[in-house]
């Protein structure tokens, strides 16, 4: 059976969506969870980007920028500055492809499939976010793992090293709803891709994830303070490192992450509803 002919099990004949109870809710995300990482099992190729991106990127940056950062023979020390704020990285690059997913099961009449089951609409993009975040969780080890080989170290306790990948793992969940809702505006994959390149540049590179804002201009180091990557670089490198202010980047990060689901999910289900 192929993962595009699975369905949720059915509610209630009649069952509106806002009487959908929730543990029939919890049955149709589970449902489409499974047919999300069926699709992933069919198409393997669609894993390359969780499992390869974290070695170019973290690569790239130690031996090519490392030096010049931190100084020639310095990259250990880079490392160290660098995987933590890279943790912050990963949901953003994850959530580019879930804006792109969803919109091209759209195209596809996928979307339009799963519209016309008695299903709350909000259990098809929540279980596109849970198969999405094992996604983002398996670059974290990935990268984790490339970091311990190039000389990463973890000082803080066992918590708050759980307590850094918590942290990013939250953060990358609210901003896939920012991409998911994109996906639902745009008319193609390619615009989504193209829009989140626009938003993700900035982001990543006005932050303290590749290197320390000390040097920046003044008006780009107000600006990476309040970019939340900064804040979330900075609380799990903290974490990591198991010293420095760490209550503070963490609140901004999760403040952060309950407006972004706040304001973003209702408009994400409510464009799912109405999208043509």
């Amino acid at each position: 059976m192929s993962a595009a002919t699975i369905t949720a099990p059915a509610a209630k004949p009649g069952a509106a969506e806002g009487r959908i109870g929730l543990r029939a809710n919890l049955r149709h995300i589970g449902a489409l969870v499974r047919r999300n990482a069926l699709q992933i099992k069919q198409d393997p190729e669609s894993m390359f980007d969780a499992l390869l991106m974290p070695v170019v990127f973290i690569l790239l940056f130690v031996y090519v920028f490392g030096g010049a950062i931190a100084g020639k023979g310095n990259q250990q020390q880079y490392v160290q500055y660098l995987v933590p704020g890279m943790m912050a990285m990963m949901g953003m690059n994850i959530a580019m492809a879930v804006g792109s997913g969803v919109n091209e099961d759209f195209r596809k009449g996928v979307m339009d499939r799963f519209r016309t089951m008695p299903i709350a609409r909000s259990s098809v993009l929540i279980a596109k976010i849970v198969v999405e975040v094992g996604r983002m969780l398996v670059a974290t080890a990935i990268l984790l793992g490339m970091g311990f080989l190039l000389g990463l170290e973890i000082k803080g306790s066992p918590l708050e090293f759980v307590g850094a990948i918590a942290l990013s793992t939250v953060f990358g969940a609210a901003v896939m709803w920012i991409f998911i809702l994109l996906g639902l505006a745009l008319k193609t994959p390619q615009a989504v891709q193209g829009m989140a390149f626009l938003v993700l540049m900035p982001l990543q590179f006005g932050s303290s994830i590749f290197a320390p804002t000390a040097s920046m201009p003044g008006w780009l180091e107000g600006f990476t303070k309040i970019n939340p990557l900064s804040n979330l670089a900075d609380a799990a490198r903290h974490l990591i490192a198991g010293e420095g202010p760490i209550a503070h980047p963490a609140l901004i990060t999760l403040a952060w992450a309950i407006a972004i689901t706040a304001v973003a999910m209702p408009l994400a289900v409510r464009k799912f509803r109405s999208k043509t």
